[in-house]
C-alpha cells in the first residue's frame, strides 16, 4: 500500500482500528491464560475433571483411593492422592505411597533384556534352549482328560525364541489367573506359579520345571498372555551372571532415581504399602484378608522371598513409574545418563504383533491389538481409532488396578494406582485417559 496517497484522517483511522484490534486480542488472551497454563498445553480447570472422576469413583465405592501424576514435557501438571491408603485405620492416600504394580513389572524386565540384546548376549531369534536346554523339543497341547489329570501332546513346529517371550507369542500360559481351563489345571498339578506375590521357590527351579509342559498353542501362532517374562527373568540371570533383584537395582532402579521399587520391601518403607481391597456383592469393599489367586498372602510385597517375579513381582511408586517412562520419551537417556540406545528405545516401541497372529481371549484385548517388545501395548495406524492417544503412545496395566502410558508427541506421561484384588471396574484406567486428554488445550 503507498501510504503517500493517504491522508491524516485516514491514518489515524486505521491507527485506532489497530488499536482496538490488539486490545481486543490482548483481552481475550488474559480471559484464556485464567484457564490455561502459556506454553504447556492443558487447561487447569479442565484438569480438575480427574478429580471428579476419581471422587466418583469412591463415592460408589469402586475404589478406596487412588493416586494419580501427570507430566508434560517433564514437567508435573497433575499430582493428588485422594481417599484412604487403609479404610480401618484411615490412613489416607500419600502421593509416595507403594502400590502393587504386578503386570507393569513386565516393562522393567524387558529393559533389562534389552539392554544385555545391546552387550551381545543373545540374539532376539534365538530359541532359549541356546541357553535353557530343557526348552530344546517343546510339545503342544492336543487335549485334556479332566477326569484323569492327563493330556496329550504332540511335537511344535519349532522352538521358542527369546522374540516370543517379549511380545507372548511362545505359547506358554498363566496358571491361576488369565488362562485356558486345561493349562490352568495342568500348570497347578505340576506345581508352576502365577509369579504374582510367589515367595516360594526359584525362577531356576520353576523355569526348568516349565519346560516339561506343553505349550497352548504353536510358537508363533498366537498372544497368548502368560508366565513369559518371568522366563525372561531366568535368563537375565543366566545372561548376566546376577540375581534378578540385584541386577533390577544395579541397572535400572539406581541409574532411573527408582528409590521405592522392590521384589520385597524394606522393613522401613512398609507402612507406606496401600491396603488391598475388593468389591462385594453389595457394593462394599473389604480388606482382602484371604489368599490371593494360587494361595498367596494379600500381604506378599512385605514378606521375605526366593521367587523374583519379572512378570508380576514388584512393588513401586506413581513417581518411580513416572521415571521409567521419561527413559523412553527422552530416547534412552535419564537425567543425562544413557542407559540404552535411542534405536534399540525405538525398536522397543514397535508393534511385534503380525496380521496372521491371533490374539487369546484370556484376558479380552481391544480389536487390532497391538504390542511390542518392550511389555506395552502400542497405539498404531491400525488401532489409532479406539481411544485419544496419539499413534506411538504405549503402556500397560497391573492386575491390581495400577494403570500408566506414555504419549510421545504430546509429551505426556500419565499414572493412576489404586489396590483391589479381581476389580470389575478395572476400566477406571480408560475414564483416567478420557479425564487427562480433555484437559490438553493443543
Amino acid at each position: 500500500m503507498n501510504l503517500s496517497i493517504i491522508n491524516k484522517g485516514t491514518i489515524v483511522g486505521i491507527l485506532l482500528t489497530a488499536f482496538h484490534i490488539t486490545n481486543t486480542y490482548a483481552q481475550h488472551t488474559a480471559r484464556s491464560a485464567s484457564k490455561s497454563n502459556p506454553g504447556t498445553g492443558y487447561e487447569q480447570d479442565r484438569l480438575l475433571k480427574i478429580d471428579a472422576m476419581i471422587q466418583r469413583q469412591m463415592d460408589a465405592k469402586h475404589i478406596p483411593g487412588a493416586t494419580a501424576l501427570v507430566l508434560k514435557d517433564g514437567k508435573v501438571i497433575y499430582q493428588k492422592a485422594f481417599g484412604y491408603a487403609d479404610l480401618e485405620t484411615k490412613r489416607k492416600v500419600k502421593n509416595d505411597d507403594i502400590f502393587r504394580i504386578a503386570s507393569q513389572s513386565k516393562a522393567i524386565t524387558s529393559l533389562g533384556v534389552m539392554m544385555l540384546w545391546e552387550e551381545g548376549k543373545f540374539l532376539l531369534d534365538d530359541p532359549i534352549s541356546k541357553y535353557i536346554p530343557a526348552f530344546k523339543n517343546p510339545t503342544v497341547l492336543l487335549a485334556y482328560d479332566a477326569t484323569k489329570n492327563s493330556y496329550t501332546t504332540k511335537p511344535a513346529n519349532r522352538e521358542i525364541t527369546v522374540r516370543d517371550l517379549l511380545r507372548h507369542t511362545s505359547g506358554i500360559a498363566y496358571p491361576a489367573i488369565f488362562s485356558d481351563a486345561s493349562m490352568w489345571k495342568i500348570y497347578e498339578r505340576a506345581g508352576i506359579p502365577s509369579g504374582v506375590g510367589t515367595t516360594e521357590g526359584t525362577l531356576k527351579e520353576k523355569m526348568e520345571l516349565l519346560a516339561t509342559l506343553p505349550l497352548q498353542h504353536q510358537p508363533g501362532e498366537t498372544f497368548t498372555y502368560g508366565l513369559n517374562i518371568d522366563l525372561l527373568g531366568y535368563l537375565i540371570e543366566i545372561w548376566s551372571g546376577q540375581a534378578l533383584d540385584v541386577f533390577m537395582k544395579q541397572r535400572i532402579f539406581d541409574p532411573l532415581e527408582m528409590k521405592d521399587t522392590y521384589f520385597h520391601l524394606p522393613a522401613e518403607k512398609q507402612n507406606r504399602l496401600a491396603s488391598l481391597y475388593e468389591s462385594t456383592a453389595d457394593h462394599q469393599l473389604i480388606k482382602v484378608k484371604h489368599l490371593l489367586y494360587e494361595g498367596v498372602d494379600p500381604e506378599f510385597p512385605k514378606l521375605k522371598g526366593t521367587y523374583l517375579s519379572g512378570g508380576a513381582g514388584l512393588s513401586s511408586t506413581t513417581q518411580d513409574m513416572a521415571n521409567f517412562y521419561t527413559l523412553y520419551l527422552n530416547k534412552g537417556t535419564f537425567n543425562g545418563k544413557r542407559l540404552i540406545s535411542g534405536k534399540t528405545i525405538a525398536l522397543m516401541l514397535q508393534n511385534q504383533l503380525g496380521d496372521q497372529v491371533k490374539t487369546s481371549a484370556m484376558p479380552p484385548q481391544p480389536e487390532n491389538f497391538q504390542f511390542s517388545l518392550g511389555g506395552f501395548a502400542v497405539e498404531t495406524q491400525k488401532n489409532d481409532y479406539l481411544l485419544p492417544l496419539s499413534e506411538g503412545s504405549f503402556g500397560w496395566g497391573g492386575a491390581f488396578n495400577t494403570h500408566g502410558w506414555a504419549d510421545p508427541k504430546e509429551g505426556l506421561i500419565a499414572l493412576l494406582f489404586t489396590q483391589e484384588y479381581l476389580s470389575p471396574y478395572f476400566s477406571i484406567g480408560e475414564e483416567f485417559q478420557v479425564a487427562v486428554y480433555q484437559a490438553l488445550s493443543n
